[in-house]
C-alpha cells in the first residue's frame, strides 16, 4: 500500500499545542463490563515554521545616510518568506482495523479506563493527566512605527518638500536623544518624580525615536506562521516530496514546480518479522485480554537541495506488532494493576502491580 501523504493548509499565528482531552469510562454490568477501544495508527506530521517578512521602505530613504549617517535601509517595499524550524511530530488517529474491548470479570474492583476523545486507550485502573505544553503568549508591547501620525509634528507637516520634511525628522530626532540623554545624566530641568517614571518616559522617547528613524530606514515586519503536512507510512519512503517552499510564495504543494523540494526519507531499523496468512490468523486469534501495539521503528529525514531540516528517530505502529496483556492480571481484588499507555503509539508505558 502506498504510503499517504496529505497536505494540510493549518496556519496559524502561534504554535498552541492543545492538552489531549480524556474521558474516563467504568467497565458496569450496563456494558457487559467492557470497554471498546481502538489501537492508533501512526500518522506523522511535519510541522514546518514560515515567517513571511514584510518590508516597507521610509519615504525619507534617499536622505538616511545624509542625515543620519545610516548605510543600511530599504529603498523598496516588498515580501518574501523564510523557511525555519521543521519539526516531526507522532500524531497516532485510531486504526478502525483495530478495534477490541477492555474485559473485566464482574469481581474485579472498581474497574476502568481513560481513553482519549477519539477512542484510544491511555490507561486502565489508574488516573490518566495527559502531557500538557504551555500555551505560547504573544504578547507584545505596543510601539511606534513608521505610520504612527503622532511623529508627525505641525512643524514637520509644515516644512513642504520631502528633503526639507527629512532635514526636520532628523533635527527632531537628534533633539529627543539629547532629552534621553539631560534625563538619564540628571541634567534636564524637570526629572521626572521617581524611578518608574523616568523609565517609562524613557521608553517614550524611545519609541518615538524609533518611529522618526523607520521614516528613513523603512519597517521590517515578521509574521511567523505553522504549516502542518500529515504523512501516514506504509512503507520506506526515498526522496519523497513532500511539499515545496518559494521564497516568495512560502509554502506550496509538493506538486507545484514554483518552489524548492523538501524531501522525506523514512527507513525502517525495527520491523518485526512478516508473517504469512496462516500465521497472521493464528497470531490474531491468540490475542486474549488487553491488545497492544509493540511499535517499530524507522529513521527519517527530511532536507532540501542544500541543507537537512531534521534527522531523528520515529516508532511506527505499522512496523510493529501487536501483543496482548493476559486478563488474570486484572483479577486481583485487593490489588488491581495499573497499565499506562503512549496514546500516540498504543505502545505500553508502565505497569504498576
Amino acid at each position: 500500500m502506498k504510503n499517504i501523504i496529505l497536505l494540510a493548509g493549518l496556519l496559524f499565528s502561534v504554535p498552541v499545542w492543545a492538552q489531549t482531552k480524556v474521558v474516563k469510562a467504568n467497565a458496569v454490568k450496563a456494558n457487559d463490563y467492557g470497554v471498546t477501544y481502538s489501537l492508533p495508527k501512526t500518522q506523522l506530521v511535519v510541522d514546518a515554521e514560515v515567517t513571511k517578512v514584510i518590508c516597507k521602505a521610509g519615504p525619507y530613504y534617499k536622505y538616511a545616510e545624509k542625515y543620519l549617517g545610516v548605510k543600511k535601509f530599504i529603498t523598496e517595499d516588498k515580501v518574501y518568506y523564510e523557511l525555519g524550524k521543521v519539526k516531526l511530530l507522532n500524531r497516532g488517529i485510531p486504526d478502525k482495523d483495530n478495534t477490541y474491548i477492555v474485559s473485566f470479570k464482574a469481581g474485579t474492583v472498581a474497574p476502568y479506563v481513560y481513553l482519549t476523545e477519539d477512542g484510544l486507550l491511555c490507561s486502565i485502573n489508574a488516573e490518566y493527566t495527559p502531557d500538557s505544553i504551555p500555551e505560547e503568549e504573544n504578547k507584545k508591547k505596543r510601539r511606534a512605527v513608521a505610520t504612527d501620525a503622532s511623529v508627525f509634528t505641525e512643524e514637520l507637516l509644515m516644512a513642504g518638500s520631502t528633503a526639507k520634511q527629512a532635514e526636520v525628522a532628523a533635527k527632531q530626532i537628534y533633539r529627543i536623544r539629547e532629552s534621553r540623554m539631560n534625563i538619564l545624566t540628571g541634567d534636564a530641568d524637570n526629572l521626572p518624580p521617581d524611578g518608574q517614571a523616568m523609565q517609562l518616559v524613557i521608553e517614550e522617547l524611545e519609541a518615538q525615536e524609533e518611529a522618526l528613524t523607520n521614516l528613513f530606514t523603512g519597517v521590517v515586519t515578521r509574521e511567523t506562521e505553522h504549516y502542518e503536512v500529515t504523512v501516514i507510512p506504509n512503507d520506506d519512503l526515498e526522496k519523497e516530496v513532500i511539499f515545496r517552499f518559494s521564497k516568495h510564495l512560502g509554502i506550496v504543494d509538493a506538486d507545484d514546480l514554483g518552489g524548492e523540494p523538501v524531501y522525506m526519507n523514512l527507513t525502517a531499523t525495527e520491523r518485526a518479522p512478516q508473517l504469512d496468512p496462516k500465521e497472521a490468523e493464528k497470531k490474531e486469534k491468540s490475542l486474549k485480554g488487553i491488545v497492544y501495539n509493540v511499535p517499530g521503528k524507522a529513521r527519517v529525514e527530511l532536507f532540501t537541495a542544500r541543507k537537512t531540516l531534521f534527522k531523528g528517530e520515529v516508532q511506527i505502529t505499522e512496523f510493529g506488532t501487536r501483543e496482548a496483556l493476559a486478563p488474570v492480571m486484572f483479577e486481583d481484588k485487593k490489588a488491581p494493576v495499573k497499565v499506562y499507555f503512549y496514546p500516540e503509539t498504543g505502545a505500553i508505558k508502565q505497569i504498576i502491580q
